[in-house]
């Protein structure tokens, strides 16, 4: 029997789709947890119960494995914004949810965001990036720059440059989630609040 295809002769088989899936989750679970630099391809072969060559036949390296388990955690992580945004009822209200939703994700979804400082950060504590600008990765703050540009529009926020601020919204939620890491007794619900503040103050309008 033929094993099914999904769109078209050429795309994977089920059966391989699924084995890529696997292979993506085994790659998350070994880089969260042992780092990138000892997550190898025989590693990540024998998490799955498979052998290396099996690996190379789906990924053909470790780099593009490694990059579609980043690609993947982005993506779910793109998509729980987008859906918390959606439900935002105006401009400010959706900083507000943008912000809230960046520190939830991370919250729920520790492992991933291992993934992406062992995948973007250069150093163990999450300070040095390896490419200047690569914390934007899925263009996170660009997109906040947007609401802000949006907001500003509106009339609802003051007049500044949205970039800049968005970077620094940015670099203030990336700074918790890298003290969090380290201490992981940090109330995150309370540094959100804080973090809704610290933003609410750089954006409204001041009388």
């Amino acid at each position: 029997m033929t094993p099914r295809r999904g769109d078209g002769p050429d795309a994977p088989t089920f059966t391989e789709q699924a084995r890529r899936r696997q292979l993506i989750e085994c790659t998350i679970d070994l880089i969260s947890t042992r780092g990138y630099p000892a997550t190898s391809l025989s590693a990540i072969a024998e998490r799955a119960g498979v052998s290396k060559a099996a690996v190379l036949y789906h990924f053909t390296s470790k780099d593009n494995l490694t990059r579609a388990a980043l690609d993947q955690v982005m993506t779910q992580f793109r998509g729980y914004v987008t859906e918390r945004l959606a439900r935002a009822e105006g401009p400010r209200e959706a900083v507000i949810a943008y912000v809230r939703a960046m520190i939830g994700y991370q919250q729920a979804n520790r492992r991933h965001v291992r993934v992406i400082t062992e995948m973007l950060l250069d150093d163990a504590g999450g300070t040095k990036l390896k490419t200047p600008g690569s914390h934007d990765t899925g263009g996170r703050w660009q997109a906040l720059a947007d609401l802000l540009t949006q907001g500003q529009e509106a009339g609802v926020l003051r007049e500044f440059d949205a970039r800049t601020v968005a970077l620094a919204i940015g670099g203030a939620i990336d700074g918790v989630i890298a003290h969090w890491l380290v201490h992981p007794e940090l109330d995150l619900d309370a540094a959100a609040a804080e973090l809704e503040t610290f933003t609410l103050n750089a954006i409204e309008r001041r009388a």
